[in-house]
């Protein structure tokens, strides 16, 4: 159930490889092996490095997919207009569970990632270069290709450069986290968004992108635009790498040139024939049913055009003998779990929408319908970052690509399924810790009700501010909730609201339905293939 991937995966290749090159020879591509498979590279100016990613339509493949050549002459604009060096940082801090094609990239080919970085930096005249990663294998691979070139981080050097590791979460993905932790501070956004291109790393212009645009650029200047445009479609040309996992056989990374039909890639990790639907761009991307993904190919376009998304590369199908709500239900309590704690809208919009689908599965009707409608729209837009925005996309998704099961669940005895647990999270669901917001060691399934006593309650507010997962205010500035479930991290803090309530108005129960099954809820199964016996009472 869940199974973390691991950090590299089978890796397989879709005709002829690019990126992927040497793999087939060797686990990891040091510096000599590098060289024999690739060659040397030339350094480029500025405006021909913009112009070789505009010509091969390079955009950023950490799932915004921003045009590569208006960031680099952004950059470089900004340092010349402030008379300051910019600084190029490469974001390597994969940490959906599941992506892995940066990981891949940077324990196999490292030296490619910093054949574009390097190239950009001396186009650009930067002195500073920071790797960002946030797993151990990933910063053992980084470090001893930066040795392996004499680089390091020291004073006087032509350029000084470092690995940079976090903790693995979700928002220490963000360019603006990543920024600010190289900065010396938390890895989480900042409440005021800014642009890196005219003020990141230590206010200088900063030039940051994805680990795996720095190969794509890497190889495009080795082969040229005309060479890297024999591949792929004419107007996205060159290759993707892809995470498959979910519903298959063989969870890999498969480099593979655009417009190669999606259903090809799903038969190569062994998926389902005709899956019950597709997660395309990972857990802050968009489902396509069944019939779509016969009409999907690979490239941002496409899948855009049949309502889908590229994202970040992952591609995650779902069988037919499975509960896609009860799946989605728990992608979106980690992505409630990933929050920052710092905007409202995300600490407390999330987890409200977990609460929805929850709500949903358990027969809570169309209300809870609207409800979660009215959540996932609420929060949209009021971040710090774009966490809070893709995970209402995904929620929003699901909703809209699984209306029949919808309906079963809303307006009937649930769809009879169970969840088998087939969409990657960590480590069975447990966060690591580090960041405010992060689940800890005490994350897990509730174990206490709270309640609220109407004859007694005055509309205070206290417990809103004490325990806002639970506890949101009315427009008459009552909670909105009679009773609920409390988190198992935030039992203490249940208690706390108990006691500082002024008209003692609050009491936590035992909750004894923890343990017993729920009619609408879907089982969760055992074994994952072995399909659960549905119970009712």
């Amino acid at each position: 159930m869940n199974e973390a991937l691991p950090d590299v995966p089978e890796v397989r290749v879709v005709g002829l490889p690019q990126l992927t090159s040497g793999f087939d020879l060797v686990e990891r591509l040091d510096l000599p092996m590098h060289l024999k498979v690739h060659g040397p590279l030339e350094p480029m100016g500025g405006e021909q490095l913009a112009q070789l990613s505009e010509r091969i339509n390079l955009k950023g493949r950490g799932g915004a997919g921003f045009p590569f050549h208006k960031k680099l002459r952004s950059v470089a604009e900004s340092a010349i207009k402030r008379g300051i060096r910019p600084v190029v940082v490469v974001n390597g801090s994969e940490d959906e569970p599941a992506c892995r094609k940066d990981t891949v990239l940077i324990n196999r080919a490292p030296h490619l990632i910093l054949d574009g970085a390097l190239l950009v930096a001396e186009a650009l005249g930067a002195r500073q270069l920071v790797i960002g990663v946030t797993r151990e294998s990933t910063q053992r691979s980084m470090e001893a290709a930066l040795a392996e070139r004499g680089l390091s981080n020291r004073r006087g050097a032509a350029i000084r450069a470092s690995v940079q590791r976090n903790p693995v979460r979700m928002i220490t993905g963000a360019a603006a986290s990543l920024i600010r932790s190289i900065d010396g501070g938390p890895a989480i956004p900042p409440g005021r968004k800014t642009s890196a291109s005219k003020s990141g790393v230590g206010g200088a212009p900063t030039l940051l992108s994805n680990a795996e645009t720095f190969a794509q650029l890497a190889i495009g200047a080795r082969i040229g635009s005309e060479r890297y445009g024999n591949t792929g479609l004419y107007d996205e040309p060159g290759t993707v790498m892809l995470t498959v996992s979910g519903a298959v056989a063989r969870p890999m990374v498969i480099e593979a040139p655009t417009g190669v039909p999606l259903r090809y890639i799903l038969q190569l990790a062994g998926a389902p024939p005709v899956p019950q639907g597709v997660l395309t761009g990972g857990y802050h991307g968009k489902w396509i049913d069944a019939a779509t993904v016969n009409e999907a190919v690979v490239s941002r376009n496409s899948l855009d055009a049949v309502g889908g998304a590229l994202g970040a590369g992952a591609i995650l199908p779902i069988s037919q003998e499975t509960c896609p709500l009860g799946e989605s239900l728990q992608v979106a309590k980690w992505l409630a779990e990933e929050s920052a704690g710092q905007c409202g809208p995300c600490y407390l919009g999330l987890p409200a929408a977990a609460r929805g689908m929850e709500d949903i599965l358990n027969g809570g009707g169309p209300a809870a319908l609207e409800a979660l409608k009215q959540v996932a729209k609420n929060v949209k837009r009021r971040g710090a970052c774009s966490h809070p925005d893709g995970s209402a996309m995904f929620l929003e998704s699901t909703i809209k690509a699984f209306t029949d099961d919808l309906a079963a669940h809303v307006l009937g005895n649930g769809c009879g399924r169970p969840v088998e647990g087939v969409l990657p999270l960590f480590e069975g669901g447990r966060m690591p810790t580090g960041i405010p917001g992060g689940a800890g060691e005490e994350s897990g399934a509730s174990r206490q009700r709270i309640f609220v006593d109407w004859t007694l309650c005055r509309g205070h507010g206290l417990c809103a501010d004490v325990l806002p997962e639970v506890f949101q205010l009315g427009a008459d500035g009552f909670p909105t909730v009679a009773q609920a479930k409390v988190p198992q991290y935030a039992e203490a803090k249940a208690l706390r609201a108990v006691r500082r309530c002024p008209a003692l108005a609050l009491r936590v129960e035992e909750d004894n339905r923890a343990s017993a099954p729920s009619r609408n809820l879907p089982v969760l199964s055992q074994v994952r293939g072995r399909r659960a016996l549905g119970s009712g009472r």
